[in-house]
């Protein structure tokens, strides 16, 4: 077995949009009794709300929000591929492709979207509602739905040993709350490639807060939050696309040949060198040329991801959604034996279907109804949590100016 499964079953993930001033001309004026009162001298209230109205309406940048949609697409199917793997040389070596950039492209959208982060009391707040709070809900609801599927009542509720897919939002939560002191170290992606080499051979790291995770992933965060927008004008470029078709091919002829070779354990960045059986260097010069691989990939994909709104534009402010909901299906589809009780899902035609299946199943789960229904778990707003600060109450006098 070449894909030999974490006992909690952990695996990867999504994040927030880039927003661009819109083109166009300023909203027409409306008389309205309030305005008639623009006859009095200005104060510096009404400068800064007159201000705020003038400034045209954001909106998402499309080419984004395609990327992370088109990336959890490929998260589902890869999960849906790894039942098929033990059986399929094939079926591995998409896998491997995969599993070296679809993570690593989520994460450097996290970063490049962190580059603002700092401690001010409105994004911790964000942070803590949708990243920390949802992690809590789904590590609770994850356990509760394998103690029923898999019929095991005695898997123990852990906040600090994040079960399959939760671990994205710890890791998450962790890289945001390190920006700051990113952004004053001199050699950021260097440290944070030794950070992850060092951790690649500490077997003591454990499993709390899936920290091997944390550190191995790293560098891609930090990559992605000292990139800028001409960075990924620049992969988006016509001779990239066609190169990155040639590169894509021999990554798969590669992971084809190494699939009977090499774990693809190593692409879950969850376990150390020892306890993978190697050398310690080995794990040194694993990090290093996954991270190499991962890098050229994740610029191939986004070469080829869609700058102008798409009919699935839309969903990619869902990905958080469709990432999440998707793993009960998946896990599910383990403990209810679907894969061995039905042996047609080996064949060729089956790998397609479950291939269509998985992408269906996770493009309905990105949709506004889906949304509106489970904002309470991913989205709480928990304004009784909080205090309210100077600032904030400052922005609502003069919003109601």
């Amino acid at each position: 077995m070449t894909n030999s499964v974490h006992p909690h079953g952990r695996h990867r993930a999504p994040l927030p949009p880039v927003q661009v001033p819109a083109a166009g001309p300023p909203p027409p004026r409306t008389h309205h009794p309030i305005p008639q009162a623009a006859a009095a001298p200005p104060t510096p209230v009404g400068h800064r709300a007159a201000a705020r109205a003038a400034k045209p309406a954001k909106q998402r940048d499309a080419f984004f929000d395609n990327a992370k949609y088109l990336a959890i697409v490929l998260v589902a199917m890869a999960h849906a591929w790894e039942p098929l793997t033990d059986h399929s040389r094939a079926a591995e070596a998409l896998y491997m492709t995969v599993y070296t950039f679809h993570m690593p492209a989520f994460i450097v959208i996290s970063g490049y979207f962190s580059r603002s982060f700092d401690m001010r009391p409105d994004r911790l707040r964000r942070l803590v509602t949708g990243v920390a709070v949802p992690y809590v809900i789904f590590e609770v609801a994850y356990t509760l739905f394998k103690r029923w599927a898999d019929d095991d009542p005695a898997q123990p509720i852990s906040l600090l040993d994040p079960w399959y897919l939760t671990w994205f939002l710890v890791a998450l939560f962790v890289w945001r709350l390190t920006v700051p002191l990113w952004k004053i170290v001199r050699w950021p992606l260097p440290l944070a490639l030794a950070i992850a080499m060092l951790a690649v051979i500490s077997p003591d790291i454990g499993d709390d807060l899936d920290l091997q995770r944390v550190l191995q992933f790293l560098p891609f965060f930090v990559l992605g939050l000292f990139m800028k927008p001409e960075h990924f004008q620049l992969v988006r470029r016509r001779e990239v696309r066609v190169l990155s078709v040639p590169v894509f091919a021999a990554a798969v002829l590669l992971a084809y040949w190494a699939a009977p070779r090499m774990t693809s354990v190593w692409f879950y960045r969850r376990d150390s060198a020892q306890e993978l059986g190697v050398p310690w260097w080995v794990g040194i010069v694993m990090t290093l040329a996954l991270f190499g691989c991962s890098v050229v990939l994740t610029a191939c994909f986004f070469a080829w991801v869609p700058r102008r709104k798409m009919w699935f534009t839309l969903l990619g402010a869902g990905t958080l959604y469709g990432y999440l909901l998707h793993g009960f299906l998946a896990k599910g589809s383990r403990f209810w034996g679907w894969f061995e009780e039905y042996e047609w899902l080996h064949k060729p035609l089956g790998e397609i279907f479950v291939t269509v299946v998985a992408a269906t199943v996770v493009t309905l789960l990105c949709t506004p109804p889906v949304q509106r229904v489970f904002r309470f778990a991913m989205e709480p707003k928990m304004e009784w949590a909080f205090k309210r600060d100077a600032a904030e109450l400052a922005r609502e006098r003069a919003r109601s100016a």
